[in-house]
């Protein structure tokens, strides 16, 4: 089955910045994909070349088969997109937001953004200045959704909304996959997003550093703590990390405490094998996604070394 979205060594620079850096993925059908990335990593320039709205520098992207420069406004008929920063004619009514839109779309859609508003408690007579910045969201989802498109794409859905607003909005994403649509969205709110994704892209200054499933993560990457009752002992070990199957992701220490968070494949735990004496114990705790998230955007802090532990008497 062809992907929904499938980008191909896709670059973009803004003068001196370099927004994306050759980045390539492909995103299947009946999942909710998030990309998470700090403020600035280049999430909603990707969005802008998945919808026609920029070109890129290199590369190639398709979306539902389209071709994302030469047949943007194929794409954006058939895709829902809700945008970060949304524009909402403020004079309108909330059905008549609806019904303007319509004119864009097959017969069909105004009876099911009436349905879609209904069933997020919205009042159609109400204007749009007069909503709160929840209720405005829900109409931007129930705009982008009344097609019934195969592909929405969200980008940063859940900012500024209430704990029960984005708990409503998010788990609308779920219902969506569940009837074999795609959900891709944004985010830098990694929380937010954990209990709702299939599959994770991690965009790191432009750059995609891992895309997998949140279980397979959650499973397979864990928090190590191993405290020594000296420092012969922490250098000892040090010495014999690197030897262990495992990928480091980030190592702290603080006296005679080793903190790792280290992925192994499998339910593997392969430093519970470490045979050194002055361990006096060794713990391992499952980690969030934002944990995880956290750890990767800080990888480029370099392991800590024996050498450093030399201080510590």
């Amino acid at each position: 089955m062809n992907p929904v979205i499938r980008v191909e060594n896709i670059s973009k620079r803004f003068r001196k910045v370099e927004a994306l850096r050759g980045v390539s993925l492909e995103i299947p059908r009946g999942v909710v994909w998030a990309l998470l990335g700090r403020n600035g990593a280049g999430k909603t320039t990707l969005i802008k070349i998945l919808l026609g709205l920029l070109d890129p520098d290199d590369g190639k992207a398709e979306v539902l088969g389209y071709d994302c420069q030469r047949e943007s406004l194929e794409i954006r008929r058939r895709v829902g997109y809700v945008p970060e920063q949304p524009g909402l004619y403020e004079w309108m009514r909330v059905d008549e937001i609806g019904q303007f839109c319509a004119a864009f779309y097959p017969a069909g859609y105004f009876t099911a953004y009436l349905e879609h508003i209904k069933k997020f408690g919205l009042d159609p007579q109400k204007k749009i200045k007069e909503l709160s910045k929840g209720m405005r969201a829900m109409v931007l989802l129930a705009l982008a959704i009344s097609h019934d498109p195969d592909l929405l794409i969200l980008d940063e859905p859940t900012s500024g909304l209430d704990v029960i607003v984005r708990r409503q909005f998010l788990e609308s994403m779920v219902d969506r996959a569940a009837t074999g649509k795609t959900v891709f969205l944004a985010s830098h709110q990694v929380h937010e997003v954990e209990r709702v994704t299939d599959i994770v892209g991690f965009l790191k200054e432009g750059r995609l550093i891992l895309v997998d499933e949140v279980e397979k993560l959650k499973r397979e990457i864990r928090r190590w703590v191993l405290i020594f009752d000296n420092p012969q002992s922490l250098n000892a070990f040090l010495n014999t990390l690197t030897s262990f199957p495992l990928e480091i992701i980030q190592q702290t220490r603080e006296g005679l405490e080793c903190h790792i968070i280290a992925r192994s494949p499998g339910d593997s735990e392969p430093i519970r094998q470490v045979a050194i004496s002055g361990l006096r114990s060794i713990d391992a705790f499952p980690c969030s996604l934002e944990e995880i998230f956290t750890a990767y955007m800080n990888r480029e802090t370099q392991p800590i070394s024996s050498q450093q532990t030399e201080e510590v008497s």
